[in-house]
């Protein structure tokens, strides 16, 4: 099994024995709130869909929608920050932000099925912008090569990134700037008078205005930029205080500006009687520049949109990778740090081999909106975290910033459901591909070495469930068999358990149990219990583990099976194979006893005269000798069993013996009857007795049976144990020579027979 995490993350794997690796405070830039977290979102929010695309949001809306969906689209945003907010706060984040948080939280499995596609969205989206940027450029300077630009950009960007990730950020000061500026030019700017939009806007016919939740599609990538800083997580000097700090700035700041853009537009481009031109708006795309008071510092504020959105996947990409690599999710030559200052350069040349595969493309229009539903994705789990953590409360749950979980449910649902107006096909590809790579995650069998909330998540269902059904009882439509196997030596009676696998399946529960001297260890006791856990999980029998400590192993039974449970989870049913050494007899009835007298089904399994071992087969015999109980217990049984894989095929054959010809008509009518109403697969037969031991009439009548059931008494209410231990020898005696035969005794306080009446009945 392989192990993820470890202890120091500084230095190569170079020693003997298991690979680790984890990142140890004070690595990385210690960068602060400011420039490692609200400048990159802030940058990313800030971005090219301002700039080139709000005009066309209000032209096809108008005014009260297009707040209406900025405030929405922040309210999502902004809800994501304050679970990202409680999250960091909770524990020391280190490198690989989203998938570091999500991992650590949710486990490992669902980490990796969010940090693999982000990881794709990261590097790839470093080509989007790239691609905007050049495209842009090339219109303004039509002889310059669109290609050209684009390669070399991406050149430019990566050696900034790689010479170091402070030069990097320091940078996107400029370009920070540079969209103040355009921002104040636009704040500053003047009317446009109708019909001084593009050249061909005069000639163009009248578009046809999008719908809203269209429009909302096109405008929410534009708030989505929380991503940059929480990439950065790695590099900060207190993670836990710079995350919240500059994410809810940024996401604050980006809402007030998102606001504000509208306004002044709504007041720019109206036509002569006050009303908004949506024509203007619609058509020309740079109306943000067009009504600005100085044009150029607009188109280069949209060049610095672009290329800061870029930079911010230069340096989140490779870091996500780094973070997956030092996890063993991918290869570890990507996890290498390098410098004082832990550079990811490796992980950063494969992002950017990745971004050129993407330029070389061209058309990424295609794989675009499944981009986007990762980074909801990972909103929508970082929510999820978040919502889990506060409703389990486990003690090691401790923020510093206290968000309550219903905001964080109003956040993951709004993920969600944004995910599905974007695009729902690509919404059903981007999860299939994560629930794909979870799957392979799984597979790995990966165990990380710290705790997530999943066995927190588990034991809060589990309380529920205990004090639910310890509340409310049980019945007998709902009834599942709960079976304890006393099996000994798993190899030696294999078929014990494999036949109480195929009853419960994974409709009940199944304990295997074996015994050890009293005075064995907790550690040795711990050890076989795992042994025997993995014995039973290579053979894919769904079951756990118990070994018990008795001198006497009946007498330790009759504990065990009295003894082990927990409220009204406990077990319903004992199953155990029959003893036939005659100085066992009486603690073998004593357990059987035992059993009866705590309500505790019994079934005793022998395994037939033959060497072959019991196994699945075609024909089932039910022996009823006219006690109800029993019958409804036996047919429960047989009928689970004919429902498992082994026993599919199988037929269930019902028999009875009367003691005359005349009664057969009769008797059979009213078995099929009976098969009929429960609704079990069965055929009826009935056999006129015709020998004084009936146990002779059943060994002939039931050979080539593969398996046969029969009802045992119970104790009578003031009966010794050795005078049932006479009843247990003659009952061997009886059955020798049969087939395999489950000898069964029903002792719960249910009706069995109603498992099947009430079902049909209802």
């Amino acid at each position: 099994m392989n192990r993820v995490g470890g202890a120091n993350h500084s230095k190569a794997n170079s020693g003997k024995g298991e690979k680790t690796a984890e990142p140890s405070p004070g690595m990385g830039h210690q960068f602060g709130a400011f420039k490692g977290v609200f400048t990159p979102s802030i940058l990313t929010i800030l971005g090219v869909v301002m700039f080139l695309r709000f005009g066309w949001v209000l032209g096809n809306v108008g005014l009260p929608l297009t707040l209406l969906i900025v405030v929405m689209s922040c309210s999502i945003t902004f809800l994501t920050a304050l679970s990202m907010s409680a999250l960091a706060t909770n524990r020391r984040i280190e490198g690989g932000g989203a998938y570091f948080i999500i991992s650590r939280s949710l486990g490992v499995e669902p980490g990796a099925a969010i940090g693999l596609p982000l990881f794709m969205a990261q590097a790839l989206g470093i080509a989007f912008y790239i691609a905007g940027f050049s495209e842009s450029l090339t219109d303004v300077f039509p002889h310059w090569d669109y290609r050209t630009v684009a390669l070399g950009t991406l050149a430019v960007l990566t050696l900034i990134a790689i010479l170091s990730a402070d030069l990097a950020l320091k940078t996107q000061f400029v370009v920070m700037a540079a969209i103040g500026v355009a921002l104040v030019s636009f704040f500053l700017g003047s009317p446009v008078a109708p019909g001084a939009g593009v050249e061909s806007a005069a000639t163009a016919a009248a578009p046809r205005l999008q719908p809203f939740w269209v429009v909302f599609a096109v405008f929410f990538p534009a708030v989505t930029g929380i991503e940059a800083g929480i990439s950065m997580s790695g590099d900060l000097k207190n993670p836990s205080r710079a995350l919240p700090r500059g994410t809810l700035a940024a996401v604050l700041c980006g809402f007030l500006v998102y606001l504000l853009i509208p306004l002044f537009l709504f007041w720019f481009a109206r036509t002569g009687d006050g009303q908004l031109d949506r024509q203007l708006l619609v058509d020309d795309l740079l109306i943000v520049s067009r009504v600005a008071r100085w044009r150029h510092a607009v188109v280069a504020g949209i060049w610095a949109a672009a290329l800061s959105s870029a930079m911010g996947a230069i340096l989140g990409a490779p870091r996500t990778l780094q973070a997956l690599a030092r996890d063993r999710i991918v290869p570890s030559v990507f996890g290498r740090g390098y410098g004082s200052k832990n550079e990811p350069r490796m992980a950063m040349l494969f992002s950017t081999a990745l971004a050129l595969v993407g330029l070389v493309l061209g058309d990424l229009n295609l794989i675009a909106p499944i981009l986007s539903m990762f980074f909801l994705t990972s909103y929508g789990l970082l929510n999820v975290s978040a919502g889990l953590e506060q409703l389990i409360r486990p003690p090691s749950w401790r923020p510093s910033f206290k968000v309550p979980w219903p905001l964080s449910v109003l956040g993951c649902l709004g993920c969600f459901a944004v995910m599905l107006m974007i695009n729902a096909g690509a919404t059903v590809i981007a999860l299939v591909l994560v629930a794909a790579i979870y799957w392979g995650m799984k597979q790995r069998k990966l165990k990380a070495r710290w705790g997530d909330i999943r066995r927190g998540l588990l034991m809060q269902a589990a309380q529920h469930a205990i004090y639910t059904l310890a509340r409310i009882g049980i019945d007998e439509r709902n009834w599942k068999p709960n079976i304890l196997v006393l099996s000994g030596n798993p190899t030696r009676r294999w078929y014990l358990i494999e036949l109480a696998g195929a009853i419960s399946q994974d409709r009940g529960l199944l304990t295997v149990a074996a015994m050890v001297p009293e005075k064995t260890t907790s550690e040795r006791r711990i050890g076989l219990e795992k042994r025997l856990a993995d014995f039973l999980e290579k053979q894919q029998i769904s079951g756990l583990a118990k070994v018990y400590g008795a001198d006497k192993p009946l007498r330790g039974a009759v504990k065990l099976a009295v003894n082990y449970g927990f409220g009204p989870i406990k077990p319903n049913t004992l199953l155990i194979g029959e003893t036939e050494h005659k100085e066992n007899y009486r603690d073998f009835s004593e357990l059987i006893c035992a059993g009866w007298h705590n309500n505790l089904n019994m079934v005793v399994v022998r395994e037939g005269e033959t060497e072959q071992a019991l196994a699945a087969g075609a024909r089932i015999d039910v022996w009823w000798g006219g006690q109800q109980e029993n019958l409804g217990f036996m047919l429960a049984l047989a009928h689970l069993l004919t429902t498992s894989k082994g026993w599919r095929q199988g037929r269930m054959q019902l028999n009875t013996i009367v003691e005359n010809e005349k009664a057969i008509a009769g008797t059979e009518e009213k078995l099929r009857e009976y098969i009929a109403g429960i609704r079990v697969r069965a055929v009826p037969s009935v056999i006129v007795r015709c020998r004084d031991n009936l146990f002779e009439q059943i060994r002939e009548h039931s050979q080539g049976a593969d398996l046969v059931f029969l009802g045992i008494r119970h104790p009578e209410p003031d009966e010794s144990v050795e005078s049932y231990a006479d009843y247990y020898a003659g009952l061997l005696r009886n059955t020798e020579g049969l087939p395999p035969a489950a000898m069964v005794m029903a002792a719960e306080k249910i009706d069995f027979s109603r498992i099947f009446t009430e079902t049909a009945q209802g």
